[in-house]
């Protein structure tokens, strides 16, 4: 587990480093452009990248008390959350418009590597036990959400969601 632990801190240091590249690289006018395949700006696009960091971070707390439920609340509280998917997407799209105000070019770095060192803090301390434990999860909110996913496995996703997003990116 030792070595999912470092494969996990390996793809966070990878994406951060591609978001400096990215940012780097890019002037207002690259950032204002449209991704490709997205409604989303370039830049509002950088921050949902980050945005799925951000979440995890917030997640990980409610995996636990998930693990510790029965079977039968876990499958409900994720069936509430797969019947709230047309919601969903709206927010996930206009949170990201909106939040890309606050987290723009010039703070979104800051604020990744500091989700991300919380989270790699946390996942020190995990016990290799919980890691593998599995929670149901809304598969229909996100490509990388399967309909059961381990702790190891949602600590994995934001690299995941990261790298998917990337490929979207119209950046010079």
């Amino acid at each position: 587990m030792d070595q999912v632990r470092e494969q996990i801190a390996a793809s966070y240091r990878r994406d951060a480093a591609a978001l400096a590249g990215f940012l780097s690289g890019a002037d207002r006018s690259s950032l204002a452009k449209h991704s490709e395949g997205t409604r989303w700006s370039n830049e509002q696009l950088l921050f949902h990248m980050v945005f799925g960091y951000m979440v995890v971070r917030a997640l990980i707390p409610l995996v636990h008390l998930l693990i510790k439920c029965p079977p039968w609340i876990r499958s409900a509280f994720c069936a509430v959350l797969n019947s709230g998917t047309r919601l969903f997407h709206p927010v996930n799209y206009l949170g990201s418009c909106a939040a890309a105000t606050v987290y723009n070019h010039r703070r979104m770095r800051t604020r990744l590597e500091r989700t991300q060192a919380a989270i790699l803090a946390k996942l020190a301390t995990e016990d290799i036990a919980d890691l593998q434990r599995c929670v149901n999860f809304p598969r229909r909110w996100d490509p990388f959400f399967h309909e059961r996913m381990s702790l190891a496995d949602v600590y994995a996703y934001p690299s995941l969601h990261f790298a998917f997003h990337a490929r979207q990116l119209s950046l010079p």
